[in-house]
């Protein structure tokens, strides 16, 4: 008998770990079921065990299945029988190999003949099962014991894990929150509750730093089933977390009024979104921004200052390649579609605009838009050109600091040909004249004095 009191509170305990109290109570009378069998039992049977919650008493039972010549085979004369092994471990019990095709052998333990089972059940088919209740046993030995407490913790653990699976795996797409646990060979370990999620060193945003016990947001992007329990992937330089941050500030975005048509990212650095609005009374471009700013200010504080560029989709592939090149003011949009590539021409003095610090702006905007774009002067002259992943930009034929002789370490102060001018103060905020000191002034006295004497 067991203590109804212990096995309640043990099943209160694990159903706040998210595992059901039928499949704790499973999991008891599994492991109820080996013991007994490793203790009383005999190779080849089918035991189980059944809980009785009101009284605390279990009842163990063998089962049979009904067979007949058509479904098993019975050994041939001078086959050998494996004997049975005692001391045989219950999760590696031995099961008969079949060739394919072969039908299994005959047991008396767990087999029994349609013809007799008949004799006992009207009506019994082949395939159905027939119970033999067994004797009750309250006394099991040291080893029984031990192997019903593994079984019990081999059932917890599939439990959880299906547990754990069922939670994050409605979770997965979606931005979930922990505390950092520890950080180890680059990665960084997060306490999500239940379980850890890990963000790997190439799905962090470069240059941040993390802390112990420092929460932490991420992108929850895969749900793995391993060996040991459940692994979770998070992400930060993910660009979905880009998308789920905004949908948390703009219910435009959440409710599907407007869209992200397309998204181009480098963490940690430049974030291009082209948007587009379901209706016409919505502006895309003001709900993700928000008033003065505050939505997309919020989204680049999590990001640590990610630049993040939002522009209005457009159709027309010419007018799309404008705008995403921003804050660039193309003059001319050349489109290619054999070679799928944009000819855009930009004012000289736009040129560093529309190609961006190391190539940057014209490399998301190519991935932004699906087109490689090259980018051309007023003069015809090819700029720089990109395919989205990578910018080459055309060496000039003479560099304007060089033609205007500054050397790489000088400043443009140095050859200056203008005077150096003095900044003149205002009327009243110019230097008067010290007055003398009090020794000076005393001699004068002093001086005077004498002269009236004289």
């Amino acid at each position: 008998m067991i203590d109804l009191k212990t096995i309640n509170a043990v099943l209160g305990e694990f159903e706040d770990r998210g595992i059901s109290r039928a499949t704790m109570i499973d999991a008891i009378e599994s492991a109820m079921a080996t013991a007994y069998k490793r203790e009383y039992g005999k190779r080849g049977q089918v035991i189980r065990a059944k809980l009785d919650l009101n009284s605390g008493t279990i009842a163990f039972e063998q089962v049979k299945t009904v067979v007949d010549d058509t479904t098993v085979r019975f050994p041939a004369d001078g086959e050998i029988i494996p004997e049975e092994h005692h001391h045989a471990h219950p999760f590696h019990a031995e099961e008969e190999h079949l060739a394919e095709g072969e039908l299994p052998r005959f047991d008396s333990e767990k087999h029994i003949l349609i013809d007799d089972a008949k004799r006992m059940k009207r009506g019994v088919a082949v395939g159905e099962d027939i119970i033999f209740p067994l004797e009750p046993q309250d006394d099991f030995g040291r080893i029984a014991a031990q192997t019903a407490k593994q079984v019990v913790i081999q059932k917890v653990r599939e439990a959880e894990k299906l547990s754990m699976m069922e939670e994050f795996g409605e979770k997965k797409g979606q931005i979930v929150g922990g505390i950092v646990q520890r950080m180890e060979r680059g990665a960084i370990f997060v306490d999500l509750g239940r379980t850890t999620g890990i963000i790997p060193y190439e799905e962090q945003i470069p240059g941040e730093r993390y802390r112990m016990g420092e929460r932490i947001r991420a992108y929850l992007y895969a749900v793995d089933e391993g060996f040991r329990g459940v692994y979770l992937r998070l992400s930060r330089a993910h660009p979905q977390f880009v998308v789920r941050l905004f949908e948390l500030e703009a219910p435009e975005l959440a409710s599907g009024a407007i869209e992200i048509k397309a998204l181009a990212r480098e963490p940690g650095s430049r974030t291009k979104i082209a948007l587009a609005s379901r209706d016409a009374h919505i502006d895309p471009v003001g709900s993700l921004v928000g008033q003065r700013g505050v939505r997309v200010s919020t989204v680049m504080s999590e990001l640590g200052g990610e630049r993040i560029d939002i522009i209005e989709w457009n159709a027309d592939a010419k007018e799309f390649v404008k705008e995403a090149l921003s804050p660039a003011t193309p003059t001319e949009v050349v489109l290619n579609e054999a070679d799928h590539r944009a000819t855009v021409t930009v004012a000289e003095d736009e040129q560093s605009l529309a190609i961006g610090r190391g190539g940057q702006n014209v490399r998301l905007a190519a991935k932004l838009t699906g087109w490689n774009i090259d980018i051309v002067s007023t003069g015809g002259a090819e700029v720089a050109e990109s395919n989205g992943e990578s910018v080459a930009v055309a060496a000039t034929e003479e560099d304007p600091a060089e033609a205007a002789g500054v050397m790489p370490t000088e400043s443009v102060e140095i050859i200056t040909d203008e005077a150096p001018q003095i900044t003149g103060l205002p009327a009243e905020e110019e230097l008067t004249s010290l007055p003398a000191s009090d020794e000076t002034v005393a001699d004068k006295e002093e001086d005077r004095d004498k002269a009236k004497d004289e």
